[in-house]
């Protein structure tokens, strides 16, 4: 590297730390500690290594990349302004204000060339481990003859943070077992969290542990030097077998009169600070300087790019020609679509088939799936002959297992788990599932959250849902977990109330936008007869009609999963007793409430005020559809152990309390 090019590099990386600096002033709002300090490493990843196209951000076979401390978004924003994506100066200036592209953390679909949402720490360590492992699962299903079509690398920038959180551990330990080679995170181990220093909480070797986890672990002592963080990174990429983590001594605060003081982390630098940065970097009292030689040197990513996505694509010619199916599966994948006879194979179950725990009835429209969407690929947290997440046929994931392997064994690791699944939604070009029982919902929930932020197609099973899980107790009964996972917005809750509901809302799963839950029963279901019931059609709009009465209702019987059965039955009952009883089955309150009020009358018609909402969980939430003059059977406290019949007839889920329930509705 000759001394000229030595220079340039530097002044880019110093306009990194500035752009990024001036952001967080003009804000006065941000993190400029990280920026200061890491600026190097997001510039050796974009300058020297990164596979992207600026003008085409969502290229498939482009490298990723995550800002997992996602509170040095302001340096992301710099680094994507220079490479030329469709961000601005006025962008960058904007950072933090309404409307911008530029948020406080980095947000999937708001900036171009952010690959996921970042700022809980630990979620992106853990989504890059799902970008990774859909990268293998794809490569392994579609390279051939030397054709690498899917050929990427996954790269990340992770802090101190990061590493503390318990996500990164459950996620480094399975990505080191699974041998994910093509995984590259650079570590900014600058020795400062927001309390303090490190050595308050964290005193662990970091290498020794992540080495534990079969991870390379390179170390660069000195973050400001390129070369060193060039020829690491080298070696990681040559490392095939092994995920790598590169520790890279950093400064917090680099260049400021704040270096390596925990004040660098969350706050502008302000006036007199700014001015000395400037000086010690030798930078003009210009905001928002950018040199004309490092706009044209970073801008060199968009030839770069567009020449590396051509050569791509003259590759997919290539094997389109050669291999035209498998080319026409490969883009229909990468474009979320599924095959015209995708569920061909489900089986339309009826009365003879039962009793039959929803739980089973998912394991086999998924298994029925799975023969026709090649793409299906998932697991559970150590649960899957409970939660029949297994795919038959299917290999396991796992190094040196038989390629395409599509049953992943995320171990008793629910939080990496979900986030993994997010990873693999936002890669593309596969339909993602984990599942683990309902009360641990809480394991996953930052990540939850983070799907329904995202919109990631993403499919979370759920089982073991209600008291119905009986002698295990109040520990694994789930009370409140449903209305918890209800109040996320943009997420969908789906709790079928038998075999036809939950094939429905396996469809709806697929072929729906957005992350959903499928909350499933242990105990066995009796399955209602699809000529009867329209159980095939009803989920779709979230809440229907299940069984009408002769005539205008008196009376709705309003339930979800498990529940709907004993309302069926109630509505029997009542009928003998002259009263005339709606059944409507809710199996997505989300669902219901999208449609239009017509329709949502036509259902719980506005005059009929005597409603009795059934379900095994808190009564949180059933007053927006019983209203003031209904009544909600529900567990309002925490559940017991006995055979899960006992315990639901004992919390009042019994013919004659439904009953007494609503008869004194009617007066």
């Amino acid at each position: 590297m000759n001394q000229a090019a030595d220079k340039l590099d530097n002044l880019a990386i110093n306009t990194i730390r500035m752009l990024a600096v001036d952001m967080v002033e003009k804000a006065n709002s941000g993190h400029p500690g990280m920026p200061l300090g890491a600026a190097p490493l997001a510039y050796a990843v974009f300058s020297r290594f990164l596979r992207h196209n600026p003008a085409n951000p969502d290229w498939p076979d482009r490298d990723r990349f995550i800002l997992s401390a996602g509170h040095g978004s302001a340096m992301l924003y710099a680094v994507l302004h220079l490479s030329g994506y469709d961000l601005s100066l006025e962008d960058l200036q904007n950072f933090r204000q309404w409307g911008s592209k530029t948020a406080g953390h980095p947000e999937y679909g708001l900036c171009p060339g952010v690959e996921a949402t970042t700022g809980p720490l630990g979620q992106g360590f853990a989504m890059g481990v799902g970008m990774a492992l859909a990268e293998r699962f794809l490569a392994q299903c579609f390279n051939r003859d030397g054709l690498e079509v899917v050929n990427h690398y996954t790269y990340a920038i992770v802090s101190d943070g990061d590493l503390m959180e318990g996500v990164t551990s459950e996620a480094a330990s399975l990505a080191g077992t699974l041998g994910l080679g093509k995984l590259i995170y650079l570590y900014d181990d600058n020795h400062i969290s927001i309390e303090g220093p490190t050595d308050l909480t964290f005193t662990e070797d970091v290498g020794t542990r992540f080495e534990a986890y079969d991870w390379q672990v390179l170390t660069v002592d000195d973050g400001n030097d390129l070369a060193a963080i060039v020829a690491a990174v080298e070696a990681a990429r040559a490392e095939k077998a092994r995920p790598s983590l590169i520790k890279v001594r950093t400064h917090i605060g680099f260049g400021s009169p704040k270096v390596d003081m925990p004040s660098a982390h969350g706050e502008p630098l302000g006036a007199e600070a700014l001015a000395q940065t400037r000086r010690a970097l030798g930078w003009p009292d210009e905001s928002f300087h950018v040199p004309a030689r490092v706009r044209a040197k970073m801008g060199e990513a968009r030839q770069r790019g567009q020449q590396q996505e051509d050569r791509w694509r003259k590759l997919m010619d290539d094997y389109r020609r050669r291999h035209p199916e498998l080319a026409e599966a490969f883009y229909r994948q990468m474009a979320g679509e599924l095959p015209a006879d995708y569920d061909a194979l489900v089986p339309e179950l009826g009365p003879g088939d039962g009793p039959l725990a929803t739980r089973a009835a998912s394991g086999k429209v998924l298994g029925a799936l799975a023969q026709k969407v090649g793409n299906l690929i998932g697991g559970s947290a150590d649960l899957a002959p409970s939660n029949k997440t297994m795919i038959e046929g299917s290999p396991d994931v796992r190094p040196g297992q038989a390629p395409g392997g599509r049953n992943i064994h995320f171990g008793v690791r629910e939080h990496a788990m979900g986030a993994m699944i997010n990873g693999m939604a936002l890669h593309g070009g596969v339909y993602p599932y984990g599942g683990t029982f309902l009360v641990f919902a809480d394991y996953l929930r930052p990540a939850l959250r983070l799907a329904a932020l995202m919109q990631t197609h993403a499919i979370f099973i759920f089982t073991h849902d209600s008291l119905g899980v009986g002698e295990d107790g109040p520990t694994h009964q789930p009370v409140e977990q449903v209305a918890s996972l209800r109040a996320i917005p943009g997420f969908k809750v789906m709790r079928p109330a038998d075999a036809g509901e939950t094939a429905a809302c396996w469809r709806l799963a697929l072929t729906g936008s957005g992350p959903c839950a499928l909350v499933l029963t242990r105990q066995k279901l009796p399955v209602l007869d699809p000529a009867q019931y329209p159980v095939a059609s009803g989920p779709a709009r979230g809440a229907y009609v299940l069984s009408d009465c002769q005539g205008p209702p008196r009376l709705l019987l309003l339930a979800t999963g498990s529940e709907v059965a004993l309302a069926l039955e109630a509505q029997a009952a009542l009928a003998e007793q002259g009263v005339a009883a709606r059944v409507v089955s809710m199996p997505c309150w989300e669902l219901f409430a999208a449609q239009d009020q017509a329709y949502r009358d036509t259902v719980l018609p506005p005059e009929v005020t005597a409603r009795l909402g059934i379900e095994a969980g808190v009564s949180l939430g059933w007053r927006r559809w019983v209203g003031d003059g209904g009544d909600v059977i529900a567990v309002d406290r925490f559940g017991a152990s006995a055979p899960g019949g006992v315990v639901l007839a004992e919390y009042g889920f019994n013919l004659d309390n439904v009953l007494s329930r609503a008869l004194a509705l009617l007066g």
